[in-house]
C-alpha cells in the first residue's frame, strides 16, 4: 500500500515544482489507481478494504491538487509553511483591484450587449489571459524559498482565486446565454 506520509509529490513520484508535466501527472495517477482501487480489494479482509479505500482516496486528493495550478500552488505553499488556501488573503495591488472591478462591471453589462456571446467570449480570454500571468509568475516565484518570492506568490494565488471565481462566473453566464438561443 501507500506510504500516507508522503506528500503529494513524492506520492506521484514527482519533485516537488510548482512546473509539472500533466500528463505524466494523468499516467502516474492512473498506475497508483492499478494499485490501490478497492475493487482490487472487495474480497479482502475488512481492514484491507478500508486501507485500500483511503489510499484510493488519497491518490485522488492529490491528483485534484498536483492537476490544478491554483490548487498545486497553494499546496506547494503549505509545504513552504504558508497558508495560502486562507479566506483572509487580500491584495494591495490598485491596479489589479481596479482591473478586476471592471471585469466584474464588464460581465454585469453583458446580457445588454448587442452581441452578448462575442462580449463573454473577449471578457473569457481576457480573464484567461490574466490567469497565465499569473501561473507564469507562480512558476518563477515558487523556485525559490525566499521570504519576498514566497509573499510575491502568495499574491499571486490570491489574484489567482479571483480570477478563477470569475471565470467560472462568466462560463455560468456564457452557458446561460446560450441556453437562450
Amino acid at each position: 500500500m501507500l506510504d500516507f506520509s508522503q506528500n503529494y509529490f513524492e506520492l506521484f513520484g514527482l519533485p516537488a515544482d510548482f512546473r509539472v508535466d500533466l500528463d505524466e501527472v494523468s499516467l502516474r495517477y492512473r498506475d497508483l489507481q492499478k494499485v490501490v482501487h478497492p475493487d482490487k480489494f472487495a474480497s479482502a479482509g475488512e481492514q484491507q478494504q478500508r486501507i485500500a479505500m483511503q489510499s484510493a482516496t488519497l491518490v485522488n486528493e492529490a491528483y485534484a491538487v498536483l492537476k490544478d495550478p491554483l490548487k498545486r500552488a497553494q499546496y506547494l505553499l503549505s509545504l513552504k509553511g504558508r497558508d495560502a488556501d486562507g479566506e483572509n488573503l487580500t491584495t494591495t495591488d490598485g491596479a489589479f483591484l481596479m482591473q478586476q472591478m471592471e471585469l466584474r462591471e464588464a460581465l454585469g453589462e453583458t446580457r445588454e450587449a448587442d452581441d452578448p456571446l462575442e462580449v463573454i467570449d473577449k471578457l473569457l480570454g481576457t480573464i484567461k489571459t490574466a490567469i497565465n500571468e499569473q501561473i507564469a509568475k507562480l512558476t518563477i516565484l515558487l523556485e525559490t524559498s525566499s521570504p519576498e518570492d514566497l509573499d510575491e506568490a502568495m499574491e499571486s494565488v490570491y489574484k489567482m482565486q479571483f480570477l478563477n471565481k470569475l471565470y467560472s462566473e462568466a462560463e455560468a453566464l456564457e452557458a446561460e446565454l446560450e441556453d437562450m438561443i
